[in-house]
């Protein structure tokens, strides 16, 4: 029997690991990412932006995850990282997502309560109709927002989620999953670097009972992740470094063959470098280096 998203969550748990999860904009991301969950025999999960599923196409990133999963029988997630409306959720939840992550946590608590839990109760419904078991994240607290490389950590970065606002939010929404401002800032810095504080995930964890999310987290330092996932961090996103690796290795491969006009060529090399950062960063996330 196939394992569902669910499940892997809760055997990273037990075995004190945890999940990666990459967002795509193309096939190359999809690519050096799966090559490497496969290389490491580890689940993963592929993530889309609504910018990212736009450019992708949102019933397109469903048929590309399923193919592969059905396929391979491979334990491939699709997730709709960071969406912003129930409507936007709702279209994710339909076309077929394995789970979604409505993030309105710029607004005041109560409105983000109300939002979440329509995003929840839509959910529920479907898997109840369907037998599909869709899990539905929330975010609390300052993150920030965007795969960008800035010149120092932002001063939100001091802003972290209480545990218990956390446990309060947790009960009124019912969400699966749930990731707190624990220090970590989307994007890449240039000057200083974030530091996650493992004592506070480990209160959250204990107080809220549900899986933990690390978002923004590109650029941390290993034992940050590794405190990290040990204190109950389920999943780790990262996104900026898959982008910086895309970038970097496609602009060296035209400036070394300009000549070359083959697309599958000249982006192969971008494929590569992809998944020679997904693979190190599964390494770690699963204790292995």
């Amino acid at each position: 029997m196939k394992k569902t998203l669910r499940e892997c969550i809760q055997e990273a748990e037990a075995k004190g690991v945890a999940i990666g999860h990459f967002n795509i904009s193309n096939l190359e991301a999809l690519h050096g990412i799966y090559n490497a969950a496969k290389k490491v025999d580890v689940p993963v999960i592929i993530g889309l932006s609504e910018g990212e599923e736009k450019f992708v196409g949102l019933e397109e990133a469903v048929a590309l995850v399923k193919t592969i999963r059905e396929r391979d029988e491979y334990p491939i997630f699709l997730n709709a990282d960071h969406h912003s409306s129930f409507e936007s959720v709702k279209k994710c939840i339909d076309a077929g997502y394995d789970s979604v992550i409505i993030d309105v946590a710029k607004l005041p608590f109560e409105e983000n309560v109300k939002i979440t839990k329509q995003c929840v109760d839509y959910a529920r419904e479907v898997t109840a109709k369907t037998g599909r078991d869709i899990l539905v994240e929330a975010e609390l607290g300052f993150i920030g927002s965007g795969s960008i490389v800035r010149d120092s950590i932002p001063e939100g970065a001091g802003i972290l989620t209480k545990p218990e606002d956390a446990q309060k939010f947790v009960e009124m929404t019912g969400v699966d999953l749930f990731a707190p401002s624990v220090g970590s800032i989307h994007g890449l810095i240039k000057t200083g670097k974030p530091h996650i504080n493992a004592e506070l995930v480990a209160e959250i964890r204990k107080i809220t009972g549900i899986p933990l999310v690390l978002h923004g987290g590109s650029g941390l330092r290993d034992e940050d992740f590794t405190n990290a996932i040990k204190a109950g961090i389920s999943i780790v996103h990262i996104n900026s470094e898959i982008r910086l690796a895309f970038k970097e290795a496609t602009e060296k491969s035209m400036k070394d063959n300009p000549s070359e006009i083959t697309p599958a060529k000249i982006l192969q090399p971008a494929v590569d470098a992809i998944e020679a950062v997904v693979e190190a960063r599964l390494q770690l996330f699963n204790g292995m280096k």
